[in-house]
């Protein structure tokens, strides 16, 4: 009970050194892959759902963003499979690290900002003066339009971090309850632990929300300049 609420969040180490790079290499190695003609019932589940959400978020692209198709897909495998394994007991999150998630949100925006300039530079530009601005304020406009520009990778970043981190705070609290509780008043002890139940589920369902929600948004952020 007098564990550091935070202490799960701390990156580990193994003799001394950072084991961050081995937890986020861990998560494709679960990915399974067949070399048969006619896949198993878990492959075949796996590319269906793989091609839907391909579908689904390149169904707006033209022929120059679908370029981005594979790293998408992978983007948000990679990120849905860290954020459930970091559910698991005894475990590391490394989307809870403001920085791994600005280490995946900046070249990705960076990306499509520049592919936007180099490509439509007329139609980027265009985005910082919409069209009818009186002229007293375009240069209000323009310093709106740019910092809202500008922000936009950090707003990928706490995003995914703050729904990820508070979840897991909460999962904590409530386990910490439960184990209290559990000596004390049994009913008590039931109706928390039937709470933390489902609030693990929520945080599944929370877990594949966030990563499909980060891969939406830079797949809009490429729409946006292709």
């Amino acid at each position: 009970m007098n564990e550091n609420l935070f202490a799960s969040f701390i990156a580990p180490t193994i003799l001394g050194l950072p084991a961050a790079v081995l937890i986020i290499l861990f998560p494709p190695l679960l990915i399974p892959t067949s070399k048969y003609l006619i896949n198993n019932r878990l492959i075949t589940t796996q590319q269906w759902l793989i091609k839907l959400t391909s579908k689904q978020m390149m169904a707006m692209h033209n022929t120059k963003g679908r370029t981005w198709s594979l790293m998408l897909v992978s983007l948000i495998i990679f990120i849905a499979t860290t954020n459930l394994l970091g559910l698991l007991p005894h475990s590391f999150t490394p989307t809870t690290q403001l920085s791994m998630n600005l280490a995946m949100a900046i070249p990705l925006w960076a990306g499509a900002v520049i592919m936007g300039f180099r490509s439509k530079i007329k139609n980027a530009l265009a985005h910082f003066l919409p069209q009818g601005t009186p002229t007293p304020l375009i240069p209000m406009l323009v310093i709106i339009e740019t910092i809202s520009l500008l922000i936009q990778p950090m707003a990928l970043t706490v995003r995914l971090t703050a729904n990820i981190t508070a979840g897991h705070l909460l999962m904590h609290l409530i386990g910490s309850a439960t184990l209290a509780m559990s000596t004390i008043n049994l009913p008590s002890t039931l109706i928390i632990f039937t709470i933390l139940i489902l609030l693990t589920i929520l945080e599944i369902a929370v877990a594949l929300i966030q990563a499909y929600v980060f891969t939406l948004l830079v797949s809009l952020y490429l729409h946006d300049n292709t």
